[in-house]
């Protein structure tokens, strides 16, 4: 506003040195008006002086319409990261006005495109609305039969005894908290009592122990497990479960639980763990991701100091899925070199210039999603009167088109999907490039649709290395869905509270998802291997490699009717 005055003002000068000029000029006809050049070079002086001061002022006014537009983009962005809906899908209005983009040899079909994912067509299983319908096969089945008193199988009309004719069956579903016991295993010893006559000495013999997980511990495998499950599938933190217990005269408190699950990561869950990493860095193609995490207590570091938890994962092209995190103190490119060690292949993830730092054997794979999600910014900050005529729009419906391509490639093999790739999508990620240099010249760098450009073409070498191999994706979504559990369970627990647990909960994470992943109940999974380990340790070293999720019993599989339905993240 006080830009806007003093340009107001400055123009009033200007005008009335103008009308000043206009009617010397107009008593011209009838008067000489003579000046000496001093006054003549002064006047000069301050017209130059003006019009400095009027281009001063203009500038001064245009930088600071443009900071106000900057900063109107932020607070909308803002409010709708705090308060809007979380989808990022592209307006309908705006896909038919640059649908011109893709002519119709292309099968562009904007009512094809709803959003970024997308569930691939199956058939669902009618619900009748019977109990049958939700339980599995042998759940138990409790039977109450209600039979009327003997006194009243007494027929009033003639007094003689009523005979059962039939009977009405309702079933209902029965459910009760979890519960907890206390198991005595005794373990008795035999003795020889002939023996004892003869030599005076008895032949004593134990009945075998079976080793606990652990040892001088009440801790079961049952108890460990379902807190486990509980804290790092359902997002419990530990204090709720005290609680929990305590309605049920349970006194277990977070500090027994919280050993129980550090000793049981650190000693039975580890090494499966190393023995998932080793198997990790044997793949070909990788997604990696990070997200922030709080410790308390961590050596040189103020409590409210981020810390980083790491996620490495394999892809869509492993035979079996791993899913690993790492915790570490902070951000440094050299921990995801350090955890890769041996790798050699293809690295997909996010816009951190940390992972461009990474040795010449690992080759970054960008991710589209982000760099589309910086035009979704751009178009989101604009009035909903504007966005179907703002140039971000034609840059989401190039993603669009190149996710719809991916989307048909998903059934192919990676040998024909690169061919494809190479046919259909290269064309697509050519004219979206020379679009972008078109309009970068353009466009002020600091708004949102020119942080979007710059991102795009700071990324592009890595953005279109995923035409290389037919096996590489055109997004990081794989890790970003991997890494959200932990997003999820953190909002509930808030933080950890030394180094250690937070690598334990790293472990812990790891073998749950990469369960969830072979889809493998994380509970049965999480028993089987606590019942399983303490016992195959003291046969051999290789136990861990036995206990990986690849390797569970069908007894861990969720049933195949409760599967959740296979999602394609395009």
């Amino acid at each position: 506003m006080k830009a806007l005055k003093t340009l107001d003002f400055l123009m009033f000068l200007w005008y009335y040195f103008l009308m000043e000029k206009r009617t010397d000029l107009e008593t011209s006809n009838t008067e000489m008006v003579t000046i000496s050049r001093a006054e003549y070079e002064a006047m000069q002086a301050r017209l130059s002086g003006l019009e400095e001061q009027l281009r001063s002022k203009t500038e001064e006014l245009a930088e600071t319409l443009l900071k106000n537009q900057w900063l109107l983009e932020n607070l909308k962005l803002t409010k709708k990261k705090l308060f809007g809906e979380s989808s990022e899908q592209l307006d309908q209005m705006v896909i038919e006005k640059f649908g011109h983009l893709f002519n119709e040899a292309e099968g562009w079909d904007a009512s094809s495109y709803e959003k970024e994912t997308k569930v691939k067509s199956h058939t669902r299983k009618r619900r009748s609305g019977s109990i049958e319908d939700v339980i599995p096969d042998g759940t138990l089945t409790e039977v109450v039969e209600h039979r009327l008193p003997e006194k009243d199988r007494i027929c009033h009309v003639c007094g003689t005894e009523m005979v059962e004719i039939g009977k009405e069956v309702h079933r209902s579903l029965q459910m009760k908290p979890a519960q907890f016991w206390v198991r005595e295993d005794v373990y008795y010893t035999y003795a020889c009592k002939d023996c004892e006559r003869e030599t005076g000495k008895a032949v004593v013999v134990s009945t075998p122990r079976k080793p606990s997980v652990l040892p001088g511990s009440y801790a079961s495998p049952r108890a460990i497990a379902h807190i486990m499950t509980q804290k790092y599938v359902m997002y419990s933190p530990l204090y709720r479960l005290q609680q929990e217990f305590e309605r049920q005269g349970l006194k277990l408190s977070r500090q027994t639980m919280s050993n129980w699950l550090l000793s049981v990561s650190d000693t039975w869950l580890k090494p499966i763990y190393d023995e998932l990493h080793r198997k990790l860095c044997q793949e070909n193609v990788l997604h990696g991701d990070e997200t922030t995490l709080q410790v308390l207590r961590e050596a040189g570091k103020s409590a409210t100091s981020k810390s980083y938890m790491w996620l490495y994962r394999t892809s869509g092209c492993a035979e079996h899925s791993i899913v690993l995190y790492e915790y570490q103190e902070d951000r440094k490119a050299k921990h995801a070199e350090e955890f890769l060690d041996g790798f050699s292949g293809w690295l997909h993830a996010d816009g951190y210039q940390g992972y461009h730092k990474l040795p010449e054997r690992i080759r970054v794979v960008g991710c589209a999603a982000h760099a589309r999600r910086k035009f979704d910014e751009a178009l989101t900050a604009l009035p909903k009167e504007q966005q179907q005529t703002f140039r971000a729009a034609e840059a989401l419906c190039y993603f669009a088109k190149l996710f719809q391509l991916e989307q048909s490639f998903a059934e192919l093999k990676p040998e024909e999907r690169y061919t494809k790739r190479l046919e259909q999508a290269k064309p697509v990620l050519d004219a979206l490039l020379a679009w972008a240099n078109d309009l970068i010249p353009r466009t002020a760098p600091k708004s949102a649709l020119g942080k979007a450009l710059h991102y795009l073409k700071e990324q592009w070498p890595y953005l279109v290395r995923y035409l290389e191999d037919g096996r590489l994706e055109l997004s990081n979504n794989r890790a970003e869905r991997s890494i959200k559990p932990f997003v999820m369970g953190r909002k509930g627990w808030l933080f950890s509270n030394t180094p250690a647990g937070a690598q334990a909960s790293a472990v812990i994470y790891s073998l749950i998802e990469t369960a969830k992943e072979n889809v493998l109940d994380p509970y049965r999974y999480l028993l089987w291997v606590l019942e399983s380990a303490p016992a195959m340790a003291l046969e051999g070293d290789a136990w861990a490699g036995m206990l990986t999720p690849a390797n569970a019993p069908e007894t861990c599989k969720i049933p195949k009717e409760t599967q959740p339905d296979e999602t394609n993240e395009y």
